[in-house]
């Protein structure tokens, strides 16, 4: 295939096998996510037939991962946060130390260094975002309190990936080689100095656009009347604050695009973006999921089963018990516990993200990426079944047990 043209080949096949598994997928009340996984895993070079183009996906996967990041800047919601702070952040930041020691621990078992380790931990540790907003809605639990308590668990953890992402270069060579130094402590203390220096000169700098500039270019820009100029500024936005986060201040593209997400969210045409923004957030979502099942190797289901078990018994098993005992713990009934804890047993966008970032650096094996994917793909489609089995679990059980009772009557402190 000429050159010039693989770039068009590659986005043609990427939406029309999307559309079409990603439609099967929905039929099979799964999320489309898991079609849109498992398209880009038909035209990776892994399977017979047409081969995506792999480095023009990789493009297109950055500009889907701005977008993705773009959308979960616009939802946060400080307020909302603030509502359910009580349990969601110290219940976040545990179950993601939980999920974490359990990554490494297994991890560690398979004679991995500690970089590799704590990368698969991290990338096991948090659920996607997108995946539960869409549970949630589909279940008409996005505002009830339940919900919001899941929602505001799920920004902390996405606000500590966030963090992640910043540090994770600056502390690779000190992961690398088992936790052997490669460099000296001091010059590792400055180098993480200077990265969160330029975070907050980044985030400054992005206030005072976002609060002065920004309501001001986008009232001229709405007073034309043209909802595709509006669209485009919006699409500009997000894509020019992370490219300028990255080239001034050294950020990832997912760092900008996040908080330019953040900084649409405090104009008053913050409802409009979200709105006018979400087919172009949707299509590059789209080719970022499809980009991500290229890389997958599916051999590593078959020859490493007992691998590939262990993490999903972490995703599933792991993270939602350590989730349903810390909202015991924090007093809320059982039902709650429950919710929060089918809402956690998946892992997406972020572990991906992740997953391809210790690759890169050269912690994690690829055979990892390969294991998180998989992981992700049987979480993401098992997430509803989880749902029905709480559910069924916590109907039994109130009717055998009075303790479970009394549990289920807590109102929430």
């Amino acid at each position: 295939m000429p050159h010039e043209i693989s770039l068009i080949a590659t986005i043609a096949a990427s939406f029309g096998l999307a559309l079409i598994l990603g439609f099967i997928a929905v039929r099979l009340r799964m999320p489309p996510l898991v079609g849109y996984l498992c398209a880009g895993m038909l035209i990776s070079p892994a399977t017979p037939g047409f081969v995506g183009d792999v480095n023009s996906a990789v493009q297109l996967a950055e500009i889907g991962v701005m977008f993705l990041m773009f959308g979960v800047g616009l939802q946060f919601s400080l307020e909302d946060l603030m509502a359910v702070k009580r349990i969601a952040v110290p219940g976040a930041i545990v179950q993601i130390i939980v999920a974490v020691l359990l990554g490494m621990g297994t991890a560690s078992l398979w004679g991995w260094n500690i970089g590799g380790s704590l990368v698969f931990g991290l990338c096991l540790s948090v659920a996607s975002t997108v995946v539960l907003l869409r549970a949630l809605e589909a279940k008409k639990m996005l505002k009830s309190a339940n919900g919001q308590i899941a929602v505001g668990w799920l920004v902390v953890e996405d606000l500590v990936m966030v963090l992640v992402l910043v540090l994770l270069p600056v502390l690779a060579g000190l992961l690398l080689a088992n936790g052997a130094a490669t460099t000296s402590s001091i010059d590792i203390w400055e180098a993480v100095g200077l990265t969160l220096a330029k975070v907050v000169a980044f985030m400054a700098s992005m206030l005072v656009f976002g609060r002065r500039i920004l309501p001001k270019v986008l009232w001229y820009i709405e007073r034309t009347g043209s909802q595709e100029l509006f669209t485009l500024s919006v699409a500009a936005i997000a894509v020019g604050v992370a490219f300028g986060g990255a080239r001034l201040f050294g950020m990832s593209f997912a760092l900008g695009a996040f908080f330019a997400g953040m900084m649409m969210r405090e104009s008053e045409f913050s409802h409009r973006a979200a709105t006018e923004s979400l087919p172009l957030r949707d299509a590059f979502g789209v080719l970022f999921f499809v980009s991500v099942g290229m890389v997958f190797e599916p051999s590593v289901v078959w020859t490493e089963p007992i691998k590939l078990s262990a993490v999903v018994a972490i995703i599933m098993v792991g993270k939602t018990i350590a989730a349903i005992i810390l909202v015991l713990l924090f007093r809320y009934s059982l039902n709650t516990a429950l919710t929060v804890g089918a809402s956690l047993a998946q892992i997406g966008e972020f572990s991906f993200i992740l997953a391809s970032l210790g690759v890169a650096l050269g912690l994690m094996p690829r055979e990892g990426q390969s294991l998180v994917l998989a992981g992700a793909l049987i979480s993401i489609a098992a997430n509803s079944a989880v749902f029905l089995v709480l559910d069924f679990f916590r109907r039994g059980i109130l009717r055998r047990s009075a303790f479970a009772r009394k549990l289920e009557q807590r109102k929430c402190p």
